[in-house]
């Protein structure tokens, strides 16, 4: 991901202000334990001079033997988990706390880029596309069949809605299950309300809770992202590098964006690229596949068709029927 001086800066600083946030928080559990078991204060305190003596025998004498000092180290842990789980505690409580166990909250791991930075500066910098809220709502754990239909076949796809709705939520499943490998793209289609929206917001908590590094955009916004009008730094380097590189990359609404020749180039270079380099992508949209080759070429229909799974939502729009029966 490539990243501006400025940008990489307010990165790094956000490292800090996680670090000093678990520095608090193992800094509040001490005085915690301290207050329930009075004994561990102690016990730190002998666990600090021996370091301190062990230290200075050191550099009196760099060959100084330190077996005794390690042996009663370990003797003096043992005690504190002894002390820990009689109290109720867990027994590595007082041990510092990290939000990655792999490069402890710095940012790099042996000599390399962690696999946390890309997540901590898409955070940063594509917050406004925030999906907090609505992925506590709309995700696997309550997606729903109420409201599609199981009776009425729809002409087109000569199933109930119900079962198209099936095979949706298989297909977004299998999709969520298998970010990175080849061909795992999903091309989500259908009239407005019929739950498009819903599923690729549980592929996206579904990937974001496994640790994967998404993109989620409404269509007209990755458009802007691409052309550099909607990063903070004015860079569509930055915009390009991100939605190449995002493990996952969710595009809602397509088709909603102003389309012209700019867009349609975009959008074949984007889909060939991440297919290319066996990068999940995620489309919802109210375009068939034979309006989306009137619409974006018959490249941009090649590509979809050879390299995504086709899943056609039908029935009637969910949030009228929410509206009518509240």
């Amino acid at each position: 991901m490539a990243l501006t001086n400025a940008q990489y800066e307010a990165v790094m600083r956000r490292y800090d202000a996680i670090r000093e946030q678990h520095r608090y928080e193992q800094s509040s559990r001490t005085e915690e334990v301290y207050h329930a078991i009075p004994e561990m204060a102690a016990l730190d305190d002998e666990a600090a001079a021996k370091s301190m003596e062990a230290a200075r025998s050191r550099i009196m004498d760099p060959g100084a033997d330190l077996s005794a000092y390690r042996s009663s180290m370990r003797d003096v842990a043992e005690r504190r988990i002894r002390l820990l789980k009689k109290a109720g505690y867990p027994e590595d409580y007082l041990e510092p706390v990290y939000s990655c166990p792999l490069c402890h909250d710095t940012g790099y791991a042996d000599g390399q880029k962690c696999i946390c930075f890309d997540r901590i500066a898409a955070d940063m910098l594509y917050g406004r596309y925030s999906l907090r809220t609505a992925l506590e709502a709309e995700n696997f754990d309550h997606f729903s069949f109420r409201y599609y239909s199981d009776t009425i076949k729809d002409s087109t796809t000569n199933l109930t809605p119900r079962a198209s709705a099936e095979a949706g939520l298989r297909e977004a499943r299998e999709t969520a299950a298998h970010i990175g490998m080849p061909d795992n793209n999903l091309y989500l289609y259908g009239n407005t309300g019929t739950g498009k929206t819903f599923l690729a917001h549980c592929i996206t908590k579904a990937a974001l809770d496994d640790g994967r590094y998404v993109l989620y955009f409404p269509a007209p916004d990755l458009f802007d992202a691409l052309s550099g009008t909607s990063w903070r730094a004015g860079r569509s380097d930055t915009g390009r590098s991100m939605i190449r590189e995002a493990e996952l990359l969710v595009i809602d609404d397509l088709g909603t964006e102003l389309t012209n020749s700019f867009t349609v180039s975009e959008l074949f270079r984007v889909i060939n690229e991440r297919i290319s380099e066996n990068r999940s992508t995620v489309i919802s949209t109210n375009l068939s596949l034979e309006r989306l080759k009137d619409k974006y070429s018959e490249r941009v229909f090649s590509r979809i068709a050879s390299h995504y799974r086709i899943v056609h939502l039908t029935g009637d729009d969910i949030r009228i029927q929410k509206k009518l029966l509240s």
